[in-house]
């Protein structure tokens, strides 16, 4: 994460000149560095880094009994350690301010698309032959690497005497790699510096 962080402060100032950049903290999953820059007056550009939740145990039972290291391999549990989490998206934005009534600072709705890379690494716990409590258990490590679109609804404010913005989403991830049209909702909301 702290490598994220450094390579973000080093690209600013190389990154085009917008409206409304700014880079921050998302809270939520995925958990992530934002960086995001408007391209026109309606349309962003955002890049995120981080770190994504991981899926329950029986996606990963599934992942196991799916491609068993031996014909004779009985799963027995997994445990799973956060990867990363890489997001490219697109938003369009429409400014809300007037029909909420906001006279300082403005808020935008938007609605947008991108796609998404994360990783999840899985320690399996397995038997050959049979289940057998006396027997010790085997154990394979795997990295869960899962890639597909994502959509996204949010809203986010701009202060007035503030070089902040704050928002909140939600959307929702389809893998296209590794198990094809398995969903998941997504959520966050964050902070960001504007400049």
């Amino acid at each position: 994460m702290r490598k994220a962080i450094v390579f973000l402060l080093l690209i600013l100032p190389f990154l085009s000149n917008a409206q409304e950049r700014g880079v921050g903290v998302r809270f939520g999953e995925p958990f992530s560095i934002t960086y995001k820059d408007f391209i026109s007056d309606y349309i962003s550009f955002e890049g995120m880094i981080g770190s994504a939740g991981v899926n329950s145990s029986s996606y990963y039972q599934r992942d196991f009994e799916n491609n068993p290291p031996d014909g004779n391999a009985f799963y027995r549990s997994n445990s799973v350690k956060k990867g990363v989490s890489i997001n490219a998206r697109l938003a369009y934005h429409e400014d809300f301010s007037e029909a909420f009534g906001i006279d300082k600072g403005y808020i935008l709705g938007y609605a947008g698309a991108g796609a998404q890379f994360r990783t999840t690494n899985v320690t399996f716990t397995y038997t050959l032959d049979q289940i057998d409590p006396e027997q010790p258990g085997l154990q394979e490590e795997r990295t869960n690497v899962d890639f597909g679109p994502e959509a996204f609804v949010g809203f986010e404010y701009y202060f007035d005497d503030l070089p902040l913005n704050i928002f909140a989403e939600g959307g929702i991830f389809i893998e296209l790699l590794d198990r094809i049209g398995h969903m998941k909702g997504q959520g966050g909301i964050g902070v960001r510096y504007v400049f």
